[in-house]
């Protein structure tokens, strides 16, 4: 218990010390930190309520739904910080956008759920249809890979289905039993259980994705704007360090932290919440202690097709 206050009071500590600043014309200069309603904010939860509670810091965080309106305040470059799938990181990257990976907060959250209590292993998934939100993105392929690994031919031994294109539509139809099997992500794997009791996860892609390659997917990626990165160094190591605490107290007390996910309108329900927690694998690590994992995570991805990284793997100035 003693870390945990420990740690909340650090969080209180560092970002009450990042004051708001004025500029020229009298105007407050505000930081954003964009991330998704999901893990990548369940992890930060601590960190938003400090915010939120602290007046005088000049950083604000804002919720969004789908990873391309995350995109969309880098391409506009209104986002100091964001938080995004790491192969979508890699193509902005790429394409010349000014963000440094900096850390991996979220490591796998993907499932394949459904109804079918017969399916135990990769070999029942045979002759069946499995539901996949977008074609090409993060799901889609790392799924696609996990198949052939485990010598299953997509589109010969097992039809993927792209009917529902976004993780809310794909997860709704789950529940309502009109997608009976469908690869989906915590917390919405959680949603939809607690909606459908016949649903169960069925494969841990996370585990598996573990079994193949010996380390887990760095599947989230935390980035910072360059110009932020070179100019206020010291505040972007006290927003690293305060996602990094809050994220370490999400998992040590995580009923009081599904509350607040509530209260922060990133999930409905605090049942939901504190049981999405464990499965959404939150650990907050340094991406310069971990550049190997990185790449042999990104490599994989580009061996599949290199479009989904920007055409090639980001040299060594994407890691800081």
């Amino acid at each position: 218990m003693r870390s945990v206050i420990f740690r909340s009071i650090a969080i209180i500590f560092l970002l009450a010390s990042c004051k708001s600043s004025v500029n020229n014309r009298g105007e407050k200069h505000v930081i954003t930190i964009a991330t998704l309603k999901g893990p990548s904010s369940m992890g930060m939860i601590w960190m938003i309520d400090s915010l939120a509670n602290t007046e005088s810091s000049n950083i604000k965080v804002i919720l969004v739904d789908e990873p391309i309106q995350v995109r969309k305040m880098i391409l506009d470059g209104t986002a100091g910080f964001a938080v995004l799938p790491s192969t979508m990181a890699a193509i902005l990257y790429n394409k010349g956008f000014d963000y440094s990976l900096v850390a991996i907060p979220v490591w796998g959250t993907l499932y394949l759920l459904g109804n079918d209590t017969t399916i135990s292993n990769w070999n029942d998934l045979k002759n069946s249809t499995v539901h996949v939100m977008a074609k090409g993105m993060t799901p889609d392929v790392l799924f696609r890979y996990l198949l052939m690994k485990n010598n299953i031919t997509p589109g010969e031994d097992i039809t993927l289905d792209y009917s529902f294109p976004t993780h809310i539509e794909l997860a709704n139809a789950v529940a309502a039993g009109r997608a009976n099997l469908a690869v989906i992500s915590e917390p919405l794997v959680s949603l939809v259980m607690n909606k459908n009791k016949h649903i169960h996860p069925l494969l841990d892609l996370n585990m598996e994705w573990k079994k193949q390659l010996g380390a887990p997917m760095a599947q989230t990626a935390f980035l910072v704007k360059k110009e932020l990165r070179e100019e206020q160094p010291l505040l972007v190591e006290q927003v690293l360090t305060a996602y990094e605490n809050s994220t370490i107290r999400v998992n040590q007390d995580a009923r009081k932290a599904a509350k607040l996910m509530v209260n922060y309108g990133i999930l409905p329900d605090t049942l939901v919440a504190f049981q999405s927690i464990p499965g959404s694998n939150l650990h907050f690590v340094r991406a310069n202690e971990i550049k190997k994992e990185i790449h042999e995570y990104l490599k994989i991805f580009f061996n599949m097709n290199p479009e989904i990284v920007g055409g090639r793997l980001p040299n060594e100035n994407f890691i800081r």
